[in-house]
């Protein structure tokens, strides 16, 4: 089995020391830092993430493959930078105003990682403002919306409504998700895209940093 399989087979059993020694052991063997994460950290990460949608893997499995690959990307992070790769896009993720709940949001950030993508996770109770704020300073291709109560979900509207204001609604993607949250609802408000499950909010989410650079 190649150093790059045995990184993907360990990352998605969750053993972060083993990812972390392999990927050390990878970059001494001089293969190219692009090919350690590509075909080893988010190959393993991909896996997770299918494995997810059908229900194979739950949440903790993922948490824990997330910090192995975590512990992989920073072993890695400095040969990326000298050899001037750049993540696949950037996002914005958060939790709208009003509503404090994080962990289908954390899930859908490490999915995202997990592809590739830059993610500026703003927490939680965020602001129309802030999310318009980061997107135009970062430059982010998507903002990724998360709401857990119906009480708060009309928040993700007016995130539309002041990418409009501030002209960047033709710049900018905008997806939501969360519990209370249909495709009836994303239509209705003017957002570009929901996903049930975060494995295929990822996926989408890559799809749109791609188009972008293209």
């Amino acid at each position: 089995m190649s150093i790059l399989n045995q990184i993907s087979e360990k990352l998605q059993a969750g053993k972060a020391k083993e990812v972390k020694e392999l990927v050390s052991q990878a970059i001494e063997e001089g293969i190219k830092a692009k090919d350690i994460l590509d075909k080893g950290l988010l190959d393993g990460m991909n896996v997770i993430g299918e494995k997810f949608k059908v229900n194979e893997v739950y949440v903790p499995e993922v948490l824990i493959a997330a910090r192995a690959m975590k512990s992989g990307v920073e072993v890695l992070k400095p040969h990326l930078v000298s050899d001037d790769i750049k993540p696949a896009g950037r996002i914005c993720i958060g939790t709208v105003k009003g509503d404090l709940h994080d962990i289908g949001k954390n899930l859908v950030k490490m999915m995202m990682e997990g592809k590739g993508i830059e993610v500026i996770d703003l927490g939680v109770d965020v602001s129309p403002e802030q999310f318009v704020k980061t997107a135009k300073e970062q430059d982010c291709t998507v903002i990724c919306c998360s709401a857990l109560l119906t009480t708060t979900m009309g928040a993700m509207k007016d995130v539309v409504d002041l990418c409009v204001a501030e002209g960047i609604r033709d710049k900018v993607k905008i997806m939501i998700g969360g519990a209370p949250i249909t495709d009836a609802y994303c239509a209705s408000i003017g957002a570009d895209a929901y996903s049930a499950d975060a494995a295929s909010g990822a996926d989408v989410a890559l799809k749109f940093c791609l188009e972008a650079q293209a």
